[in-house]
């Protein structure tokens, strides 16, 4: 999340000095590279069964392909703040997708921590200049994209039966860099000329991108679907708003203020609930008192 909310700020220089689609094509095959010198390092790279590519082609054209078209296209036609509580609205459509698709019934205490997440992301954005405005067209392609996001986590979460989800990671993104690089060749016909006019910094920036970003961290963050789930690990997204918060401030010189700090208390109570770390320490503390009493009974 600490990569994803810095990913922000980074995505904001790059795309006023690049072609946004070309550019973002460019990002995510760079990251696929990345990716598979990881896998390569580790031993890990095998070629996918003919029933796991099915699993690759959708998680690509859903996790990568949609997100990301939905994305800029929304982000032209609204505006930031409607953006970010439309994009905090994520982990809770993961929840809704688990509960229908997987059959995955959240406890009390889970939606009690998706609930508190989604009010703290609603304090730091709303924080913001401008406030919330009126609800646009850009409004519903923020919305396709974190539904597109969402439908991959369960796509993943399935695909990690049988494959890594960090050598599927690796397949969707340079699948789905293939399909961004040929719509921006219908989109922006002279992105790749208009990319070598960008400064030296907005190179860096895109670099640092590419590796911590889309590839490490979209790496971890899908195996972390594959080991605790897409909706256990979809609650800390909203950690990103607050790293993104953060990495303006570094980045882009923008203010913290006292309610971004309230913000982050409340998202990272909902984190602890909606992760199930709080439902673990309440039993673990029951198992505790149980052996207790237990031993005590014996001693009498």
């Amino acid at each position: 999340m600490l990569f994803f909310g810095f990913n922000v700020p980074a995505n904001k220089i790059l795309v006023e000095h690049f072609p946004p689609i070309t550019i973002t094509a460019l990002r995510v095959f760079t990251a696929g590279l990345i990716v598979f010198m990881i896998l390569g390092f580790m031993g890990k790279i095998r070629k996918p069964s003919s029933g796991e590519w099915k699993f690759i082609i959708l998680g690509s054209l859903l996790n990568i392909v949609g997100h990301h078209i939905f994305l800029s296209t929304g982000l032209t036609e609204t505006t930031s703040t409607n953006a970010g509580l439309v994009l905090g609205m994520g982990p809770v459509l993961t929840a809704i997708l688990s509960t229908v698709l997987l059959r995955k019934i959240p406890t009390f205490i889970q939606i009690l921590g998706f609930v508190l997440g989604s009010i703290g992301v609603l304090f730091i954005v709303l924080s913001g200049e401008g406030g919330l405005a009126g609800l646009s067209s850009g409004d519903l392609f923020v919305f396709l994209s974190i539904l597109s996001l969402a439908l991959s986590s369960i796509v993943i979460s399935k695909a990690a039966k049988t494959l890594d989800p960090r050598v599927l990671t690796g397949y969707m993104l340079i699948l789905g860099s293939v399909i961004l690089f040929s719509i921006g060749l219908w989109r922006e016909p002279t992105g790749l000329q208009d990319i070598a006019h960008a400064p030296y910094y907005a190179w860096v920036t895109f670099f640092s991108s590419a590796i911590l970003s889309t590839a490490v961290g979209q790496m971890v963050y899908n195996s972390a679907i594959g080991r605790i789930g897409p909706a256990e690990a979809s609650i800390f997204f909203n950690l990103s708003t607050f790293f993104a918060l953060v990495g303006s401030a570094v980045l882009l010189g923008e203010v913290i203020k006292v309610v971004h700090l309230f913000g982050l208390v409340v998202i990272v109570t909902g984190v602890l609930c909606g992760s199930g770390a709080v439902e673990e320490l309440i039993q673990r503390r029951k198992q505790k008192v149980h052996r207790l009493e237990k031993s005590l009974r014996k001693s009498v």
